[in-house]
């Protein structure tokens, strides 16, 4: 885990505000904060819940592209949208850089594909279909 603030970008569900305890998404109603962080040594961008480890997003950087290369998320926090909010939160994070990033995560892959919010984020040259 990354242990530098300056690694770390935390996502909430937009009702949070309203007061409601459920994200959208099927997240579970404690799950209120995914906090992502970049474990730089690790090549490897960690999503946390209530401080326990929900996904990992595995990368490569080759100057200011990165390479999205495989997105795990542990069997506890499968099916309630934390793998896309992982994806959402580091290709926002690649946006506000100005960087670029190539997917080759088949995951990734069709959460880029069904999201074109991201696309000028994305290297297509080099995306999967």
């Amino acid at each position: 885990m990354a242990d530098n603030a300056e690694d770390m970008i935390t996502l909430t569900g937009t009702e949070q505000d309203s007061g409601s305890s459920h994200l959208s998404g099927g997240s579970p109603p404690d799950a209120e904060d995914l906090v992502i962080a970049n474990n730089r040594a690790g090549g490897i961008y960690e999503a946390t819940i209530g401080g326990r480890t929900a996904a990992g997003l595995v990368y490569r950087e080759v100057g200011s592209r990165v390479i999205l290369l495989a997105t795990s998320v542990l069997p506890e926090f499968r099916g309630k949208g934390v793998g896309a909010r992982l994806i959402g939160g580091v290709l926002d994070e690649l946006r506000m850089q100005g960087k670029t990033a190539t997917v080759t995560c088949p995951f990734a892959t069709a959460f880029v594909n069904a999201h074109p919010e991201w696309a000028d984020v994305l290297d297509r040259r080099a995306v999967r279909s």
